[in-house]
C-alpha cells in the first residue's frame, strides 16, 4: 500500500530534508548503490510532506481536498500538473482531478480542451489562456461553482460515448438530454472521444442544423467561458435555417464577397489574423421574427462581426447604415 504523506509543521520538514541531503554526501562516495537508493527514500517522503503541509487548513485532510483548495485560491488561472502533485503530496493527482471534475461537478478544464472551445467559436481568448494551455498536462478551474448535477450527466455521457452514432449525434443527443442546463467542453470532449473536432461539430448544430445551443458570445453572456447550453428542443425549420443557393449566391455577388460591416474578406486571411476564417449571411430581420430568406433582408458578414452582431455589439442600425452606402 503507498505511503500516504504526513502533514507536519512546513519548516520542521524543510529542516529534516537539508539534514537528510546533506549527508547524503556521504553516500554518494560509497560504492554501494542500493544503499544510495534506500538512503533517499526518506527524502521524497519528506519532500511530498513538506508539498501537502503548504495548505494549512486542518479541514482539508485528503489529496483531493488540497488539489481542490489550490485551484480554488487560483480559480481562473492555468494552473500546472506539477504544482498539484506538490500540494497533492502524491503522484496520481490526475485521477483526482478527475473524481472533482466527474463526481463532485467542479468545472475543471485541461488546457488543450478551453482552447478549443475558444477558438473554433471565436470568443475572445482570456488573459489566462497562454501558450501554456497547448500543454496536455494543464489545469483550469473557470468558476468557483460546485455543479451538483454533473455526476449524473459524466453517467449519462458515458453511455452516450460507448454509442455507435457519428460525433455530431452524440454530441445533440447529449444536449437533449440535457436542455436548459450547462454543460462543460471537457463533457463534449469526452463525448467525442477527445477528437480535437467537437466544437465544430457544435458549431455546426447551431448554424447548420438550426439548434439554440448558446455560449457566452453567442447569445448568453452570463454563461461561464467554455460552457454551452441549448435553450430549449426545438430544430429551425430547414426554410428558416437553409438559405437557397441561389439567394446566397446573389447576396455574395451583391457585396464584392466581402463583409460589409469590416471589409474583410477570404484573400485578406493571414496567419496574424487566424480567427476571421470564412464569410456568413445575417439576417437584417431575425427569420425567427419573421425574416425571410430574401436578398433584402440579408448581409454578408465575417464570422467575426456575425458574432458581435449577435451578442449585442454591433445594433442593427449599424448594419442598415452600411447598407445604405
Amino acid at each position: 500500500m503507498a505511503r500516504r504523506s504526513q502533514r507536519d509543521n512546513p519548516e520542521q520538514l524543510r529542516k529534516k530534508l537539508i539534514s537528510l541531503l546533506e549527508d547524503f554526501e556521504l553516500k554518494l562516495l560509497e560504492s554501494n548503490l542500493r544503499e544510495q537508493v534506500k538512503s533517499l527514500v526518506p527524502a521524497n517522503y519528506y519532500l511530498r510532506d513538506l508539498g501537502s503541509s503548504l495548505i494549512n487548513d486542518d479541514k482539508i485532510e485528503s489529496a483531493r481536498d488540497r488539489i481542490l483548495a489550490y485551484l480554488r485560491k487560483y480559480c481562473g488561472e492555468v494552473v500546472h500538473g506539477d504544482e498539484l502533485m506538490v500540494v497533492a503530496g502524491i503522484s496520481e493527482y490526475a485521477r483526482r482531478i478527475r473524481e472533482l471534475r466527474v463526481e463532485h461537478g467542479w468545472p475543471i478544464f485541461t488546457g488543450p480542451a478551453l482552447r478549443e472551445a475558444l477558438e473554433d467559436e471565436h470568443q475572445d481568448i482570456p488573459e489566462f489562456v497562454n501558450a501554456d494551455t497547448h500543454k496536455k498536462d494543464t489545469y483550469i478551474l473557470t468558476e468557483d461553482k460546485q455543479d451538483r448535477e454533473a455526476a449524473y450527466r459524466w453517467r449519462l455521457a458515458n453511455e452516450i460515448r460507448n454509442s455507435k452514432d457519428g460525433v455530431r449525434t452524440k454530441i445533440l443527443k447529449y444536449f437533449r438530454e440535457n436542455i436548459g442546463k450547462r454543460i462543460t467542453g471537457e463533457e463534449l470532449k469526452y463525448l467525442a472521444n477527445n477528437a480535437s473536432a467537437w466544437p465544430r461539430r457544435v458549431r455546426e448544430l447551431r448554424t447548420e442544423e438550426g439548434w439554440p445551443i448558446v455560449t457566452r458570445v453567442t447569445g448568453m453572456p452570463s454563461l461561464p467561458v467554455g460552457t454551452y447550453l441549448l435553450e430549449e428542443d426545438r430544430q429551425a425549420e430547414v426554410h428558416d435555417r437553409k438559405i437557397p443557393d441561389t439567394i446566397r449566391i446573389e447576396v455574395l455577388e451583391r457585396d464584392n464577397f466581402c463583409c460589409r460591416y469590416c471589409g474583410w474578406d477570404p484573400q485578406k486571411a493571414n496567419v496574424a489574423d487566424r480567427y476571421r476564417s470564412l464569410l456568413e449571411l445575417h439576417h437584417l430581420q431575425h427569420h425567427g421574427k419573421g425574416g425571410t430568406n430574401t436578398v433584402e433582408n440579408l448581409i454578408t458578414l465575417c464570422n467575426i462581426c456575425h458574432d458581435e452582431v449577435h451578442r449585442g455589439g454591433i445594433p442593427a442600425s449599424a448594419l442598415i447604415a452600411k447598407m445604405e452606402n
